[in-house]
């Protein structure tokens, strides 16, 4: 009876995902609306068979405008099987009208409509960074969104060969947004990690994603590649894994490539570099969870330089017609040049990393996003280490970066990168277990105060770490090992506040009361866990 519930729920389940997560998939008629709403992705199929000797680098594409006279370019690409598709999110609600072009007569000139009804409650549409708080991020719509990354390179992997749906990344995928990530650091393709790798993942081969022999992006595969074409099977299976995180309104931080994970890359600025390079900016710029990175560790293992970076950089700048925000898995390159990315992307394992990410906070005028901080929570498989792997000290370093002012990334060693056990919780009881929840608590508490309202002051610190957003709010972070902590302009006269304490290790809050001892604050989980020591300004009734 239990085996056949679990069949039924698995199932339904699965029939879920096909309904939910599929792009609005159109057959091209003459003059045709579709419907669809804001910020959902539509593509339109245009069956057509060219005289192109290389269909993914041809120039086809189409133009809309909205009945307002906005105008917007929308790439087209090939995808394989004569089908030509036009792929498009609307953020303008209302009419749009559309007429293709491209350098076969049999791909011009189709015309149509898309008409864009009110967006679902849950899409707020891209992440961009306004003029008015540019440190900060935001969706399309001004709703704040406080960046939770959670890396997982060869995700593109998990469920590459079930032809029925995704059930595996579904499950992992909920996971993470069922504890506060909303974004997923991923390379469109990794081949397989350079380091020694744990001998019990020869025992539990179904975690095991590296070295794959049939599934490349190029015809052939990394040991054998043809590069004289694109594999569209390939791309039609990412395809559907961007689809279902759009769906579950997580962000795809796109590595289009990534250096020391052993894939076999065309040479730079080839025919074939350019192909790929083109067709996946191409491809993915309607998605509106879209964020590009040209190269995980781009300046790194000999392979690329700074000019051949600021050419990407403007290559997919040029291609890319929605704008998408873009930045570089390298901070000296970021660095060097603030002004070509939408956002520093910082790698500092430093001991001292609160004082690093303020620097980079007090420097860049733009958001700073550490995309690894060098802890790699402990796992099943010791896959990479980094220099800490402790849960707690991981979460820790993940508050300090917050606490100067800048995102963070989360690591698990069973899923970040070639291993990837996508239903922890489902393990055996002696596999080691990941604290995601540590990070729903995180994200709960940034719900209650918006980050983007939050400023370091770190001349309010003492022995804590001092956030205040601009209606005197104040968080200061206390290492469990705090004793107690004398923060005197908590305890001014003139002016009445509130105090409580939130555990990071549990959520859990205390009750709110007024602050009228003068002594010391003292966490009631000294020595327990690390704690959020919360004051509120009191105003006063008039």
């Amino acid at each position: 009876m239990k085996s056949l519930f679990k069949i039924t729920v698995f199932s339904l389940l699965l029939f879920s995902f096909k309904i939910n997560s599929q792009i609005t998939h159109e057959k091209y008629g003459s003059n045709k609306t579709f419907t669809v709403p804001k910020w959902e992705v539509i593509d339109i199929s245009i069956p057509a068979k060219t005289n192109f000797k290389s269909p993914f680098t041809a120039r086809f594409g189409a133009i809309f405008q909205h009945k307002n006279g906005t105008i917007q370019e929308v790439p087209g690409f090939y995808n394989g099987n004569n089908e030509w598709i036009i792929r498009f999110s609307g953020s303008i609600e209302g009419e749009w009208t559309y007429v293709t072009f491209g350098d076969d007569k049999v791909l011009e000139n189709k015309k149509g409509k898309v008409v864009i009804t009110k967006n679902k409650a849950d899409n707020h549409g891209a992440i961009v960074v306004t003029k008015e708080k540019p440190q900060n991020f935001f969706y399309e719509d001004g709703t704040p969104y406080f960046l939770l990354a959670f890396e997982c390179d060869w995700l593109y992997a998990l469920d590459y060969h079930n032809e029925k749906g995704l059930p595996k990344s579904d499950h992992l995928l909920s996971l993470i947004k069922e504890n506060g990530f909303n974004q997923v650091v991923m390379n469109v393709f990794s081949y397989d990690v350079n380091w020694k790798k744990d001998p019990k993942l020869k025992e539990h081969p179904e975690h095991e994603f590296g070295a794959p022999q049939d599934i490349f992006p190029f015809l052939g595969n990394n040991k054998k590649p043809d590069f004289s074409a694109l594999n569209p099977e390939f791309f039609k299976k990412l395809d559907r894994t961007i689809s279902l995180m759009h769906d579950k309104r997580i962000a795809s931080h796109l590595m289009i490539y990534v250096w020391n994970k052993l894939v076999a890359w065309p040479d730079m600025n080839t025919d074939a570099d350019n192909m790929y390079f083109d067709y996946v900016v191409k491809r993915y710029q309607a998605f509106p969870n879209i964020v590009w990175d040209i190269s995980k560790e781009a300046l790194f293992y000999g392979r690329a330089d700074e000019k051949y970076i600021n050419d990407r950089i403007e290559r997919a700048r040029k291609a890319d017609k929605f704008n998408r925000l873009l930045s570089v898995h390298d901070f000296k390159f970021c660095s060097k040049y603030p002004d070509n990315v939408d956002f520093i992307s910082t790698q500092d394992w430093s001991d001292n990393i609160y004082n690093k990410m303020l620097e980079a906070k007090s420097k860049f005028k733009k958001p700073v996003f550490n995309i690894e901080h060098g802890g790699y929570e402990e796992s099943p498989y010791v896959v990479f280490t980094g220099d800490y792997v402790n849960a707690e000290h991981c979460l820790r370093r993940n508050y300090m970066c917050l606490f100067a002012g800048v995102y963070t990334t989360y690591y698990w060693q069973g899923a970040s990168w070639n291993a990837i056990i996508y239903n922890p919780y489902e393990q055996a009881a002696d596999f080691i277990k990941p604290k995601f929840e540590y990070f729903k608590h995180m994200q709960k508490l940034f719900t209650l105060f918006d980050f983007s309202k939050m400023k370091p002051s770190p001349w309010k610190n003492g022995s804590g770490y001092n956030l205040t957003d601009s209606d005197e709010t104040i968080l200061i972070y206390l290492n469990k090992e705090n004793y107690g902590l004398d923060a005197w302009f908590l305890k001014l006269k003139e002016e009445g506040r509130t105090m409580q304490w939130f555990n990071t290790i549990t959520g859990e809050l205390t009750p709110e009361k007024e602050i009228k001892d003068s002594g010391k604050f003292i966490s009631p989980w000294a020595n327990k866990a690390d704690s959020i020591l919360i004051s509120r300004l009191i105003v006063k009734k008039t």
